[in-house]
């Protein structure tokens, strides 16, 4: 069966990776920018569903093709779900992720609870109707940077069972874990059984 092409709407080209890696022969995906697409989707929303649904709807108003795109969140219980939807720009609207890092660990400095999980919602649209997957992958914060592979909150974040953080595993240990696997591997479920 030859692979299906859809558009991943982000700008995002770490998200891009980690999302090829995992699709296998089944899809191609194809950045915003492999698809000639020069946008930058705002995430006015208070939810990681509806921003999730907002950059596929943008894009698929644009193109009237098949696309997907993701929004995830670090929620840090002892933060009451915190930075979660405002992960990316929890220190400001420059997403400088070291600056997201500093804050989220400063905030943390007093807590005794360090239990945090990362959840990535995926919207999909797919002949004009929009599905929604869900990845989670709980672990916890640990106090200082590890690591130099990921991006994001990956330095500070532990997934439960592992003794690594994020960012000091390879991809295909990352993906043992990954709230974003975890998500795509629901989509590509449902593509499969869609395209039986």
């Amino acid at each position: 069966m030859a692979a299906i092409e859809i558009i991943f709407a982000t700008n995002n080209a770490n998200k891009v990776k980690e999302i090829k890696a995992v699709t296998g022969q089944l899809l191609t995906v194809l950045s915003l920018a492999e698809a000639g697409i020069d946008i930058d989707i705002p995430e006015p929303h208070d939810t990681l569903e509806a921003n999730a649904s907002e950059k596929s709807k943008v894009i698929h108003g644009l193109t009237q093709k098949n696309c997907f795109s993701e929004d995830t969140g670090l929620e840090i219980v002892a933060l009451n779900g915190e930075p979660g939807v405002k992960s990316a720009r929890y220190a400001g609207d420059e997403r400088n992720f070291q600056a997201n890092i500093n804050l989220v660990l400063h905030n943390l400095l007093n807590k005794e609870n360090k239990t945090a999980q990362f959840r990535t919602v995926i919207s999909l649209i797919w002949n004009e109707q929009e599905y929604l997957f869900e990845g989670i992958c709980k672990g916890k914060i640990i106090a200082e940077q590890k690591g130099t592979e990921g991006f994001g909150y990956d330095p500070i974040f532990v997934p439960d069972g592992a003794i690594k953080c994020f960012a000091e595993m390879s991809m295909d240990e990352k993906n043992q874990y990954s709230h974003r696997k975890k998500a795509m591997s629901k989509l590509l479920e449902f593509l499969l059984n869609q395209t039986k």
